[in-house]
């Protein structure tokens, strides 16, 4: 049995990439998942059936309440909601910038997505959640809050948003037995990353800052994420772990 049979998991922006692995790891750990993301979820789904594990997918913008009730209804008729990882962001496709060359409308999309769907998402689900007696919510940030990397100023504050989030709903909920917690990954070289040659600049510096002298990969992540969605962290709430090689030291 793994460590989370009989858990019903949901996670945002997992058609691809990043969140598609870690659906799948999910999925290895025990439970059953629900898939979602603003694209096809079709083959990131089947990668965990093939496997012989459990899952859905759906469409899901996190921007959208809509929607959100909609993947609320489909996770408890699939027997809950017990874990939810805020994984849908903007990055990938991101070309860098200096700060005053990002237009307002650019900011306030990588805000709406990456800051305020976090929001969304968190008040859809914790109804469900509080009903239950308890749950897991593991947020994604990013390890360029702590050290502000040129270019990305708007990607930067909207992750810096996620974090306080973190702390604030952590904080708000520990009397209702959910533990809300973080992840904030270095550079990872992402299936959607490795097609974007405006970070090529980055990769070797990167590298070269951490302790352990390598390029992450998406699978880095995973033991933090299990460990975040499973009763081991039943006492861990508000926090961000950096997974980042041992670049940053906070």
């Amino acid at each position: 049995m793994g460590r989370l049979a009989g858990k019903v998991a949901v996670i945002t922006g997992a058609a691809q990439g990043i969140g598609a692995i870690m659906a799948q790891a999910l999925s290895e750990a025990g439970a059953t998942v629900l898939v979602t993301d603003v694209q096809d979820t079709a083959k990131a789904v089947k990668a965990i059936t093939d496997a012989g594990g459990t899952a859905q997918g759906m469409t899901v913008d996190v921007t959208n309440n809509d929607d959100l009730a909609s993947m609320v209804e489909k996770a408890k008729s699939m027997g809950g909601l017990d874990i939810m990882v805020n994984n849908a962001s903007i990055f990938a496709t991101l070309k860098p910038k200096p700060f005053f060359e990002i237009s307002d409308e650019e900011f306030d999309t990588i805000m709406r997505v990456n800051a305020r769907g976090v929001h969304q998402v968190m008040r859809a689900i914790v109804p469900t959640m509080i009903g239950a007696g308890g749950g897991k919510v593991i947020n994604i940030a990013s390890g360029t809050f702590y050290y502000g990397p040129p270019g990305l100023s708007h990607y930067t504050a909207s992750k810096g948003a996620v974090i306080a989030l973190t702390r604030c709903h952590g904080r708000e909920l520990g009397d209702k037995n959910i533990q809300v917690n973080a992840i904030a990954p270095g550079l990872t070289e992402s299936e959607g990353l490795r097609g974007n040659d405006a970070f090529d600049m980055a990769r070797a510096p990167t590298v070269a800052s951490r302790s352990i002298k390598r390029e992450m990969v998406p699978e880095d992540l995973l033991g933090t994420m299990i460990y975040l969605a499973s009763k081991d962290s039943d006492f861990v709430t508000g926090q961000t772990l950096n997974v980042d090689g041992g670049k940053i030291n906070v």
